[in-house]
């Protein structure tokens, strides 16, 4: 296991701007000559960020108007300059056949970017990640409790490793420079 496997980038997001930040980071940092589809899996409890995460990522690569969540469609394409976004939503999958009804091993190439909020519902039938993403909703106690969220970026291939180096790289004091952008 390699250290970028081992030890997530963790960052901080304490308010919608940070995640909204971090999308774009991502967006600015994704590898676009990756030889297969690029995979993400976004996970957390409801409420952690996934959809405001990938709505983020979905405008800083060039969508424009209305990212829709793909909750009851499971999933919502977008057609960019030489990259096809597919964004699924597996909250509501029934079964795992509806996932299979989808072809989406027939989409599965260079060029394309696949998101995927609850990969748990069928770890079966999808690729696996190059990048995991796991939000999750902290409470910090005082007179006034105050949510946060932290993101902890694990990127498990070769190709994941690749846009987390580029990620880091973009910020020259690395991990402490990321949390400065997103907080």
């Amino acid at each position: 296991m390699t250290e970028a496997q081992e030890t997530p980038l963790q960052l901080q997001l304490d308010a919608e701007a940070a995640t909204l930040a971090l999308g774009a980071a991502l967006a600015r940092s994704l590898p676009r000559a990756a030889p297969e589809a690029l995979v993400v899996y976004l996970q957390g409890d409801l409420g952690s960020g996934k959809t405001t995460l990938a709505r983020a990522l979905l405008h800083a690569l060039g969508v424009s108007g209305t990212v829709r969540s793909p909750s009851y469609t499971l999933v919502e394409s977008y057609e960019l300059a030489g990259l096809l976004v597919l964004h699924l939503d597996l909250y509501r999958l029934r079964e795992p056949g509806e996932l299979e009804q989808l072809a989406l091993r027939d989409q599965l190439r260079a060029g394309v970017l696949l998101l995927v909020e609850w990969p748990e519902r069928a770890p079966e039938l999808l690729p696996a990640a190059d990048l995991n993403i796991e939000l999750v909703i902290a409470t910090a106690e005082g007179a006034i409790p105050q949510l946060s969220r932290t993101a902890g970026l694990r990127a498990p291939s070769p190709a994941g490793r690749l846009w987390l180096a580029e990620l880091e790289a973009r910020h020259p004091e690395n991990r402490s420079e990321l949390n400065r952008l997103v907080l």
